[in-house]
């Protein structure tokens, strides 16, 4: 039976939970997808943060479920996250974030929120998880080399003189492309319960799953033609209005950041809650759902201004920089929604940038990426690791006592 004291701290819990869901949407989520589009003049700051809303709850919706089990379940093992666990692990980690926001200094959400529900949690009385703690390390660790290093190489193509523009876009929205018809989704059916397009693809011309190989072969050929499909209407586009064809390129890259930064990011801020869920049968979309409406509401009130602030930066780029940095933060978007890996944008974006940034300094000459702003910048990442851990730790030990008391 639900009593009173609990449900009022459950509610606690997820007013918290909703607090976190604002400062990511207000923070990196919501102001880095499309901040290249503005920079292009592809379309307008306020516009852009109307977008970044609808788009990053839709995600949040259809691609939410694999982090925020992660988060709620998966960083501690042999105990269950309580409710003032919870508590303390969401605000200490959504004040450290919206410190972050009004100061105009991005903050590595998915550090912040690891570190104060791993803090929180062994100081419940859990075990460290360390099979996950490596899975998400390694990922941690090889964003900036595999994010930069794609960064680059897709910059050095786009510059390439030997290869026309009206041919190198294309080919990469193609590759893109083939991306999309292969993430799954909460709307399509599964053997997991979500499925990709091809997939769908596959059950609708195949009906039954046939041999493995032959399922493979088929998915290959409904990625191929799709991804075709793609290349066409953009080269078709380019054919006609070249630069045209690179903001729309532009605009849809955003669409699909803001969408994976949704399914990303929304279960750093509900994924706490997982654990309390049972006890008030509370639906697992309801809270997706609603933490998707944080995010929502986050865009809408306060990504316009870092959007603006980044688009400044992402003026100096240039399209074809920016398509560069852009399309690897998709990817690894997608990755960690599909391993279930709490993930920083702020880390794939920087990094994308980097990348990007070496290939013209290659060429060009010059100063290039300062190494000394670079060491500041991972060290505020671990910063916030372990501050967010530390503070959970001990504020939860303090409240601990004072209710034991």
């Amino acid at each position: 039976m639900v009593t009173t004291a609990t449900l009022a701290t459950f509610l606690v819990a997820a007013i918290a939970s909703l607090f976190m869901a604002w400062a990511i949407g207000a923070g990196s989520s919501g102001s880095t997808p499309f901040a290249a589009a503005v920079g292009a003049n592809a379309i307008s700051v306020m516009r852009a943060g109307f977008v970044v809303g609808l788009l990053g709850f839709l995600g949040a919706v259809l691609q939410g479920a694999n982090v925020t089990e992660a988060v709620g379940t998966e960083l501690v093992a042999n105990t269950t996250l309580t409710a003032p666990a919870v508590i303390v692990a969401l605000l200490v980690a959504a004040t450290l974030v919206a410190l972050g926001v009004f100061a105009g200094y991005p903050i590595a959400t998915a550090f912040t929120v690891t570190g104060a529900v791993v803090g929180a949690g062994l100081a419940l009385g859990g075990d460290p998880a360390w099979a996950k703690y490596r899975e998400i390390g390694a990922l941690w660790v090889l964003t900036p080399f595999v994010g930069g290093g794609i960064a680059f190489s897709t910059a050095k193509f786009l510059r390439d003189e030997r290869v026309p523009e009206r041919l190198a876009v294309p080919f990469l929205a193609g590759l893109v492309g083939a991306i999309v018809v292969n993430i799954n989704f909460a709307i399509l059916p599964g053997p997991a319960g979500s499925g990709s397009i091809t997939g769908t693809v596959v059950r609708l011309t195949v009906g039954v799953d046939p041999d493995p190989t032959v399922l493979l072969g088929i998915r290959l050929a409904a990625t191929l033609v799709l991804s075709a499909l793609v290349v066409v209407a953009l080269a078709y586009e380019m054919a006609d209005d070249e630069a045209r064809g690179q903001q729309r390129f532009l605009l849809v890259l955003g669409a699909l950041v803001a969408f994976s930064a949704g399914g990303s990011q929304v279960g750093l801020a509900i994924g706490p809650l997982v654990p309390l869920l049972g006890d008030f049968s509370v639906p697992l979309p309801a809270v997706l759902a609603g933490g998707g409406l944080g995010l929502l509401a986050g865009s809408w009130t306060g990504a316009p201004r870092m959007i603006k602030a980044l688009a400044q930066d992402y003026s100096s780029l240039g399209p074809r920089r920016s398509i560069a940095a852009m399309i690897p933060s998709f990817a690894i978007a997608q990755t960690a929604v599909a391993f279930g890996i709490p993930v920083s944008f702020n880390e794939i974006i920087v990094s994308a940038i980097i990348g990007s940034g070496y290939a013209a300094v290659s060429e060009e000459g010059g100063g290039g990426v300062s190494a000394a702003k670079m060491g500041y910048t991972v060290l505020a990442w671990l910063g916030s690791l372990a501050l967010a851990f530390g503070l959970s730790y001990g504020v939860f030990v303090l409240v601990d006592r004072l209710l034991l008391g």
